[in-house]
């Protein structure tokens, strides 16, 4: 049965790309220590979680990135805004093999809005692409999705629940790899909202027949992250989780049949 090796990093993201980029290089050397077939970032890792960045700057570090990766023989799940050849700006999570071939990319479908006014906020700034999925070496078949593609927060987006997750199943995908990058709090909306994600996932996990990666971004360390970070099963089990709070990294292999 094939399987993949699947890491993690719940890395603290900010909008230093150096220092984003210095921070995820340490997660592929991890990574590949660990004999990890691929590594799954945060949203927004490599760019920070923001529209406002330096597109040059992220397209030099993304090169710096993905050498390294490649040459540890590791592929990537990165998180990263990005500007395309065609102008438009994504909020993405792109995949490479462990040769570094780029596969290609999901950008966040849900995107949010505030809080006050969803229909404002970076649903104004990202364009978004068709849904896909994209098959690895050894047949698995694989898919992306970023924060609230997954959970659908009615509170975070005017857009409808399009069950994204049950949609990759159906496109055929074994394992959908999620990079968050969540706001957090010390209040009661933050308390709730952890359970809220890890119930979603979980149920996610269920209806799809799914594996799901998911991670979140780690900063500030003195709050806990917005979502639990790790690996949950096709049964809705979480078969390797992080601690909730500061830098952790994980590492999981999965088993999966293939038609």
């Amino acid at each position: 049965m094939p399987s993949l090796r699947i890491a993690g990093s719940q890395m603290c993201v900010t909008t230093d790309i150096g220092l984003n980029a210095a921070r995820i290089k340490a997660s592929i050397d991890w990574a590949a220590d660990q004999r990890a077939d691929i590594l799954l970032t945060p949203e927004g890792s490599l760019s920070g979680y923001t529209h406002h960045f330096d597109a040059e700057r992220v397209a030099a570090a993304l090169v710096d990135v993905t050498g390294l990766a490649a040459e540890r023989g590791l592929g990537l799940a990165l998180g990263t805004c990005f500007v395309e050849a065609d102008g438009c700006c994504y909020n993405q999570l792109r995949f490479y093999t462990a040769a570094g071939t780029f596969l290609g990319f999901h950008s966040k479908t849900l995107c949010c809005g505030s809080l006050g006014d969803p229909s404002r906020g970076e649903i104004e700034h990202f364009a978004v692409s068709e849904l896909r999925t994209f098959v690895w070496s050894n047949g698995i078949r694989i898919g992306g999705l970023i924060c609230n593609d997954l959970w659908a927060n009615p509170q975070c987006t005017p857009m409808p629940d399009s069950h994204l997750t049950q949609q990759l199943s159906r496109q055929g995908a074994q394992i959908v790899f999620h990079a968050v990058n969540g706001g957090r709090s010390d209040s009661e909306w933050s308390r709730m909202a952890w359970h809220f994600h890890d119930t979603n996932l979980r149920m996610r996990a269920i209806a799809g027949g799914l594996w799901v990666a998911s991670v979140d971004n780690a900063e500030p360390t003195s709050l806990p992250c917005s979502a639990p970070c790790g690996v949950v099963g096709p049964d809705g089990t979480w078969v390797c989780r992080t601690p909730p709070q500061g830098e952790r990294r994980f590492v999981h292999t999965v088993e999966v049949p293939t038609s």
